[in-house]
């Protein structure tokens, strides 16, 4: 491989107009693509096969109006007092006229939900009095008929007559059957009502109303158009007095793929970079490769969304892979060029070999990379999936850039990319390289390096043993968002619950009559409510075959706590009611902790899998047993500390005001999935450049020892400026208004920094130390079998001199 890079390096080099007019091509075909088949993205997720989705199945099939997406619009007055008259009837009018939504099913008017609730209040009320008087009724008439019979007994009526006292008799207790059974209807009614206290949609002081809105489609399958339609209608008016905000299933909004942040990111880079090589120019080259690629991988990828429900996070992990990587690739050859052109090589020469030896480390770092991504696919897990095969798209990308277009613009600059100075350092005599003063580090100053990584590392990590998982919900959104203020608006007038309500299922069965649905709902709804944290539940629906009916449950506290997943997995472990009637649980809140405890119970596979696959490119790459297990095990450590971070500031809230954090949250339950692969493939990136300065030195005859230094110090100075490069990229996105992009970018940012400067850095080279040869020992056997990839470029070097 590193000769056929080599020689694409010189192709580059001496055609580069050709190159870059191909570059040029590929990227304006993906703007195309983007312009003719972006479908838009959804910002919800979801599993195939959880217990909510077999659920939401059912409700399709014989609940269908319960079955797709629903929000809420909260309308809320601005000085706190009640709606007056006039305020009531411009809602009601909003709401009478759905001219214009976009696959809405029902939107309800809280007023008439109200008003409907306390006529039924009051009829309960009239049916006990009228209940009453009917008693009353029949006691007097009970009295009278027995007055009649003991006289007519006494007197010897004959037998007709007390015949048709014995029939009057008949038919008072017939009219008292019935009574009876009002009254048990009716008590069943009243019980059920009582269960049902605390579910509103107009707040006790009259100051805050929720719209509920049914679409007929899925949430996932909801358009933006239909979400903006609702958001359109209720806000064309302004209503004086009247504020209105959305809950996050309607007005979540797609986050920006590039802010402000992720510009400072890049600028930061450049810095580095322009510190790294000493030229602008030098320093540019990084960049504009860089960009190219986020480009055209990006643009692609979003022409697909037009076919598949793509998840808003995926083309941003696209970016911020394509942006880290791509300037780091880069960089690797960059410097590499640079430091043989100060050597004294002739431009193109040193452009092919840089190529073939920097560049060939850089296809395999990519590689690992690319398996991590697309090991995601094992999980199962659709979205996951996806976002795994964009992210590895966008490093391929990176990688044909870096291989193809780098050298390109390094042939176009000749020696100008060493700036000035280095053309006078050029012109004084070559530069020494900086592996030629190495020497060993002591065995102390090792073993010392080692307690203390380690050490630290376990430290960062002890708050990743209290970490929950979850999905954001409102509360977690900008303090200036819609989304926000309707989630506090519903937690201050409503209750936390009122923000995660559940939708259950009662299986009823085969047989229940019209006449038996009401106290079967009456026995399901004292159960549901017998579970701890359940703060009321009241039945919404009966399918017209009655098998299936369906309830609403307000849990006590909000979406993303502990006693909510605790509601949804009691619900679930309760025996069937009245011995047969089975119960199902779905709603937001549970198909999100479906999700989270689903990620979970994938992870460990994932992690097999992913370190598996890698283990057996570092072992082709190193040709060593000791070198991809060190590798490894303190990629673990880092991870761990990772996790530790995430939980302590998200979490825990440390350091929240320094990161614009206003509220804690779970951790979200995709990101240690998709930080293990990412990170993974990161983690070997350093190594592979580390380790592979190293072998090169041992494979030219250093004793293992010295090469271990003299790998280092070759390399250390373009993995630090590459770690601080990703570590700033990263960093951009954690001032992301979305909490999953500010997630995602401090556990990339996090976990860069801690493994490149703590384990690839320090903890690493000690260890590589003190094992001195035996890091480099492999079985007899198995050398044989290896495939020589030559990564080091050492066998090119010998065909290729400098």
């Amino acid at each position: 491989m590193a000769e056929l890079l080599y020689r694409l390096g010189r192709f580059a080099a001496r055609r580069a107009g050709w190159v870059l007019g191909v570059w040029a091509l590929v990227l304006a075909l993906a703007a195309g693509g983007f312009a003719a088949f972006f479908g838009g993205l959804s910002n919800s997720f979801d599993i195939p096969g959880t217990a909510s989705s077999e659920v939401i199945d059912e409700l399709q099939q014989k609940l269908p109006d319960y079955s797709g997406a629903a929000g809420m619009v909260v309308f809320h007055t601005d000085d706190g007092s009640a709606f007056t008259d006039d305020q009531k009837s411009a809602i009601a009018a909003l709401v009478a006229d759905t001219t214009g939504l976009v696959d809405v099913a029902d939107v309800v008017d809280p007023f008439d939900a109200e008003q409907q609730r306390a006529d039924r209040l009051a009829q309960l009320d009239d049916g006990r009095a009228q209940l009453e008087a009917g008693r009353a009724q029949l006691d007097a008439g009970q009295q009278q008929l027995d007055a009649a019979r003991q006289q007519a007994e006494a007197a010897g009526a004959p037998e007709q007559l007390i015949a048709q006292l014995d029939a009057q008799q008949q038919e008072l207790d017939t009219s008292r059957a019935a009574l009876e059974a009002q009254s048990e209807t009716l008590e069943a009614g009243a019980r059920l009502a009582a269960l049902s206290d605390g579910i509103g949609v107009v707040s006790d002081d009259g100051s805050a109303a929720i719209v509920n809105v049914a679409f007929t489609e899925p949430r996932l399958e909801l358009s933006d158009e239909a979400k903006r339609s609702v958001v359109d209608h209720f806000t064309a008016d302004e209503i004086p007095g009247v504020s209105v905000d959305f809950s996050t299933e309607i007005a979540q909004g797609v986050p920006q793929i590039v802010g402000v942040g992720e510009a400072v990111g890049v600028a930061i880079a450049a810095i580095v970079l322009l510190v790294m090589l000493g030229s602008l120019l030098a320093a540019a080259f990084p960049i504009v490769t860089a960009l190219t690629g986020v480009a055209v991988g990006v643009l692609a990828s979003l022409s697909l969304s037009g076919a598949v429900t793509m998840a808003s996070v995926t083309p941003v992990l696209g970016v911020m892979l394509g942006l880290a990587v791509g300037i780091d690739y880069a960089l690797f050859i960059v410097n590499r060029h640079r430091r043989q052109l100060l050597a004294g090589a002739e431009v193109h020469e040193s452009i092919g070999l840089a190529n073939g030896t920097a560049g060939t480390a850089v296809v395999f770092a990519g590689s690992t990379v690319v398996v991590a991504l697309l090991a995601l696919y094992v999980t199962g897990i659709p979205f996951l999936g996806l976002m795994g095969a964009v992210g590895a798209f966008c490093v391929a990308i990176a990688v044909l850039i870096a291989i193809t277009l780098t050298p390109a613009m390094l042939g176009l600059a000749g020696t100008r990319m060493l700036g000035r100075r280095g053309r006078r350092q050029l012109a004084t005599g070559t530069v020494p390289h900086p592996a030629d003063s190495a020497k060993p580090m002591g065995w102390a100053r090792a073993v010392v390096t080692i307690l203390l990584a380690v050490a630290a590392l376990l430290t960062i990590a002890i708050p990743a043993a209290s970490m929950r998982l979850g999905l954001p919900d409102g509360g977690a959104e900008p303090e200036d968002s819609t989304t926000f203020r309707a989630y506090q608006v519903i937690d201050e007038q409503f209750g936390p619950g009122a923000n995660s309500p559940l939708l259950v299922t009662a299986e009823l069965p085969a047989g229940t009559t019209d006449d038996q649905v009401l106290g079967i709902q009456l026995d399901v709804a004292q159960a549901i409510a017998d579970v701890d944290h359940v703060e009321a539940v009241a039945p919404i629906a009966v399918s017209d075959d009655d098998r299936l009916a369906a309830f609403q449950v307000l849990p006590s506290d909000g979406p993303n706590s502990e006693s909510t997943a605790q509601v949804v997995r009691e619900l679930r472990q309760l025996p069937p009611v009245d011995g047969d009637i089975a119960l199902g649980v779905a709603g937001q809140a549970a198909i999100n902790i479906d999700i989270s405890e689903n990620l979970a119970d994938v992870l460990p596979l994932y992690l097999l899998v992913v370190v598996g696959l890698s283990l057996v490119i570092m072992i082709v790459v190193f040709r060593s047993l000791l070198v991809p297990i060190i590798a490894t095990g303190g990629f673990i450590l880092s991870l761990l500390a990772t996790f530790g971070g995430l939980v302590a500031v998200f979490q825990w809230g440390w350091f929240a005001g320094v990161f614009g954090i206003t509220v804690t949250m779970p951790i979200l339950s995709f990101l240690p999935v998709i930080l293990v692969g990412i990170l993974f493939g990161l983690a070997m990136d350093y190594q592979l450049f580390l380790a592979s300065g190293m072998r090169e030195a041992y494979v030219h005859g250093s004793v293992a020892r010295l090469a271990v230094a003299q790998g280092f110090r070759a390399g250390r100075s373009v993995v630090v400026a590459a770690g601080l490069i990703m570590v700033a990229v990263f960093g951009g996105f954690v001032f992301s208004e979305s909490v999953i992009i500010r997630q995602l970018g401090f556990g990339l940012a996090a976990g860069v920094l801690l493994d490149a400067f703590v384990v690839r850095l320090l903890l690493m080279p000690a260890l590589m130390h003190l094992l001195g040869r035996a890091a480099w020992w492999i079985p007899r056997w198995l050398d044989r079998v290896l495939p020589n990839v030559d990564v080091e470029g050492a066998a090119l070097e010998r065909r290729h001199h400098v």
